[in-house]
C-alpha cells in the first residue's frame, strides 16, 4: 500500500492531468462537434477521445509501469487485468449525454485502485473549473478556481428533510418508488455524471440511489471522495463496491449516503 505522503504527491500530479484533459474537452465543447454512437447506443464525441489521450499520456509519465483502464480502452480481457493489484481507472468524459446537451454537468474522473478499492480519486468539472479530490486517510476536498482547497464532509443526521440526488438522464420509476417510501419530506436534485456522488460528499445531498446500469469507471473516483468525506458507496446489501473482481465491468445497483444510522434498506 502506498503511504499517505506518496498518495498526496500523486494526487497533485493527477489533478494537473485532469485539468489538462478538461482543457481538451472544452476546446471541442466550443465547436459544432459530431456525435457518434457506441455499440451500446451511448454517445461518443471527439472530446471523449481527446481527454482519453491526454490522460493516458499524463498518467504514463507519472507512473509508467502502472496499468490504465479507461472507458475508451475497456476491451482489456479479465484474464489480463485480473493480475493487476494497482491500476488507474479512468472515465475521460463522464456524462457525455450532458456534454451533448451542453448543460455543463460532465466531469473528468481519474481513480487509483489498489487491492480492488479506490485509494485516490479526482473529479474535475471542465465548465466551472471546480475539482473534487481525495486520497486514502487524507480527507476529501473541493477546490474552486484560483482558491485554496477546502475540506468537505458528508451531512450527518439530517433532521428536517432529506435531499436526494438523482440522475439527470437516467431517472426512472425505481427512484420514484424509493422516494415515496421515505418517511420525511424530500427534495430531489437532478444532475449529471459523478457530480451526484460529489453532492453527497460535500453534504449538499443525503443519499443517491442508483438503480440503473453504471460501469466501474463511472463511480471509482467519486467513490474514494465520498468515503474520505465520511460517507459510503455500497451495493444494495450495504457492502462496499469492489473493482476489477469479475469479467464484467458493470456495477451492481448501489446507494451513496452520508448518514449510516438510517437503515436505507427499509426504503428499497
Amino acid at each position: 500500500m502506498l503511504s499517505v505522503d506518496e498518495l498526496k504527491k500523486l494526487l497533485d500530479d493527477v489533478n494537473q492531468v485532469a485539468i489538462l484533459a478538461g482543457e481538451h474537452i472544452m476546446k471541442v465543447y466550443a465547436t459544432k462537434f459530431e456525435v457518434e454512437q457506441k455499440p451500446d447506443k451511448s454517445p461518443l464525441t471527439m472530446a471523449d477521445m481527446a481527454a482519453h489521450n491526454a490522460i493516458i499520456e499524463g498518467l504514463q509519465k507519472i507512473t509508467p509501469n502502472w496499468p490504465i483502464l479507461s472507458e475508451e480502452s475497456a476491451k482489456i480481457p479479465f484474464q489480463e487485468r485480473s493480475s493487476w493489484k494497482r491500476y488507474w481507472l479512468v472515465d475521460p468524459l463522464d456524462g457525455t449525454r450532458e456534454f451533448v446537451k451542453r448543460n455543463g454537468e460532465f466531469t473528468v474522473n481519474i481513480a487509483l485502485i489498489d487491492d480492488h478499492k479506490p485509494v485516490m480519486g479526482v473529479v474535475y468539472v471542465p465548465v466551472t473549473g471546480i475539482s473534487y479530490f481525495a486520497a486514502l486517510n487524507n480527507g476529501a476536498y473541493k477546490c474552486l478556481p484560483e482558491q485554496s482547497p477546502e475540506l468537505i464532509e458528508v451531512r450527518h443526521r439530517p433532521k428536517n428533510n432529506l435531499i436526494i440526488a438523482g440522475s439527470r438522464s437516467h431517472a426512472g420509476e425505481s427512484l420514484q418508488k424509493f422516494i415515496a417510501k421515505l418517511d420525511v419530506k424530500t427534495d430531489l436534485i437532478s444532475i449529471g455524471s459523478s457530480l451526484k456522488i460529489c453532492l453527497v460528499a460535500e453534504g449538499k445531498a443525503d443519499v443517491y440511489p442508483r438503480f440503473g446500469l453504471t460501469s466501474e469507471w463511472d463511480t471509482a473516483a467519486a467513490h474514494c471522495i465520498v468515503e474520505q468525506a465520511g460517507g459510503y458507496l455500497t451495493d444494495l446489501e450495504l457492502k462496499p463496491l469492489l473493482y476489477n473482481t469479475k469479467d464484467s465491468l458493470l456495477n451492481p445497483h448501489f446507494l451513496v449516503f452520508g448518514d449510516n444510522e438510517k437503515n436505507w434498506l427499509n426504503y428499497l
